[in-house]
């Protein structure tokens, strides 16, 4: 047993605690905790450094809005509303008067004029494709890897890129290659982030509660959105270049940050895999939040020595799909992780799924920016921190998709529902979210928690589980493949959505609302063999509990009361 987690260096930080500490180590649920809060911090700022370019898009491109200078009648957010460090920026001032309002009265070459939402649409598709791209090959890498130091350089390579797009404005570069360039090489390296994160916290967190769990964790996707968007927005008083120059090296800084604190695995540090931490839980008098390093080699001698009875047994079918002891696991084929049952699946719905989240992620700003709301105009600034609250549904969306998903142990029925109820969400966003500021943000967040959260259930919980999926026999490096393959086909979908947007708005945003329905619906359509499948496994369990004799069913009752006071 000890070879199977021999452990290794732990990072620089977290041996650097432990010396603090006095040489004592910590309870695991504090390793837990470091893992959760580091692999947080790293995914949200990923995100922030995504959401410039829909900031700066209306600054680029100011024909493309309704009006292209400001007049008297344009709405600001209420006070209450704004953030209180944006008032730094701003004084509490709701006009735009600055230098670079100026610049955006003629735009940026090549973005300015009649093509310049296509040109718009290009260096998103261009990051989007080349962040699809590298995802397949990052998760083939990341089972074979280091994780710590492949996410960190990731980060610090992308945020890098990110700062290059922003210099264009200091250097007065309009070539339009610079920019495309700069966006394959970003998404390349932010393709990095996804699997290596998921495959961490898959490390660290067994199936109990994982969909709960890892819809708060997947909040970072929606904080990291709202932080771009309030960073960005904030930094174009000084020049749009700083709104993408500031996450840039926030993200730069955030690799540092992973190098130092994140270990991998449990048994890196010589801790015990969830799945055993789970099965010794379940045993009486057990507490597993307090197993350290040195305790697991008691544990493990106590395990060994026990003898097989009712107890044992029970604990043995628990570990049945744990990797076997001493076994060195082989890094499960890209074709061979497309063969697992479910993965084909739930990937093309996330094609769709994702299509819908990224138009909005990367043309809802610029789309507030073009509709009057109550009949006035919004500025840059206030589109960009009204958009937030798209995201702020999306936080609510992850967290109670997962929980759904939890107590119904249903996940195709949950992602599918979620689909179905958004289709009349946009319909109705679309439709009457120009009424009033007070409509436009309750359908928002209403849209934001509908769309995100069957796109956060997919990418973590579906994800985490079909890469640890019973076909596999314990084998636990399969995990970064499958959460690559999974997220790289929804990239493809987020790559085309904001292509397509480009194009479709100037015929009307009326053609780009009918395009995102029926995305949703061809996202809850490809799940409906497994959502039929779930339904089914249901009506037979209740059809058996149904079926059993009043006796049977006491004896069921008393059984399950006895094992619970054991």
């Amino acid at each position: 047993m000890e070879s199977h987690r021999q452990s290794r260096r732990p990072p620089p930080g977290i041996a650097l605690l432990r010396k603090l500490k006095g040489g004592r180590d910590f309870s695991y649920t504090t390793y837990q905790a470091i893992v959760l809060l580091v692999t947080f911090i790293a995914y949200a700022l990923f995100h922030a450094s995504r959401k410039p370019p829909s900031i700066v898009k209306s600054v680029l491109d100011p024909e493309g809005s309704v009006i292209s200078t400001l007049g008297s009648g344009h709405y600001a957010l209420p006070a209450s509303l704004t953030p209180s460090f944006e008032k730094l920026f701003y004084n509490g001032s709701a006009e735009f008067n600055s230098t670079e309002n100026k610049i955006a009265q003629g735009g940026w070459a090549p973005f300015d004029g009649k093509t310049g939402k296509n040109r718009l649409g290009e260096i998103d598709v261009a990051f989007l494709a080349s962040y699809a791209f590298g995802m397949y090959f990052a998760g083939h890498l990341g089972d074979r890897l280091d994780l710590r130091k492949f996410l960190s350089v990731g980060m610090m390579c992308s945020g890098f890129c990110v700062c290059l797009f922003g210099m264009a404005r200091f250097w007065d570069i309009h070539r339009l290659e610079y920019f495309l360039l700069v966006q394959m090489a970003a998404g390349l390296f932010q393709a990095t982030g996804w699997p290596s994160v998921v495959t961490i916290v898959g490390n660290w967190f067994g199936k109990k509660k994982r969909g709960l769990i890892m819809g708060i964790w997947n909040a970072h996707t929606s904080i990291g959105n709202i932080l771009g968007s309030l960073i960005a927005a904030a930094a174009l008083k000084y020049g749009w270049g700083w709104s993408f120059i500031v996450p840039g090296a926030l993200l730069a800084g955030g690799g540092l940050m992973v190098w130092t604190f994140l270990t991998v695995k449990p048994g890196d540090l010589g801790l015990l895999c969830p799945e055993e931490v789970e099965a010794v839980a379940e045993e009486p008098g057990s507490d597993h939040t307090d197993l350290t390093a040195n305790q697991n080699k008691d544990l493990d001698v106590a395990v060994e020595s026990e003898s097989l009875d009712l107890e044992s047994q029970q604990l043995v079918e628990a570990n049945q799909d744990a990797p076997e002891l001493g076994r060195i696991d082989l890094a499960v084929g890209f074709l061979e992780a497309w063969r697992i049952p479910g993965v084909a699946t739930f990937a093309l719905c996330l094609f769709f799924s994702k299509l819908v989240a990224y138009t909005f992620l990367y043309w809802l700003p610029f789309y507030i920016r073009q509709t009057p709301i109550a009949g006035k105009i919004m500025d840059e600034k206030t589109a960009g921190q009204l958009s937030t609250l798209f995201d702020v549904g999306g936080v609510v969306g992850g967290i109670l998709a997962g929980h759904i998903s939890d107590k119904m142990n249903a996940r195709a029925i949950t992602a599918a529902g979620f689909m179905y109820c958004a289709i009349p969400a946009l319909f109705l966003y679309r439709s009457y979210g120009s009424v009033s500021l007070t409509v436009n943000i309750v359908l928002m967040v209403v849209a934001g928690m509908l769309i995100n959260g069957p796109y956060a259930l997919i990418t973590t919980a579906v994800s985490a589980d079909l890469g640890t999926h019973s076909s596999l026999k314990g084998n636990g490096r399969a995990l970064a493949t499958v959460t690559a393959i999974i997220d790289g086909t929804g990239s493809l979908g987020a790559a085309i959505g904001p292509l397509l947007t480009g194009f479709l708005s100037g015929q009307g945003w009326g053609a780009v609302f009918v395009m995102l329905m029926m995305a949703a619906l061809f996202a809850g359509l490809l799940l409906t063999k497994l959502v039929v499948a779930e339904v089914v496994e249901k009506l037979v369990k209740y059809q058996r509990v149904q079926n059993l004799s009043e006796t049977a069913r006491e004896q069921l009752t008393d059984l399950l009361i006895g094992g619970g006071k054991k």
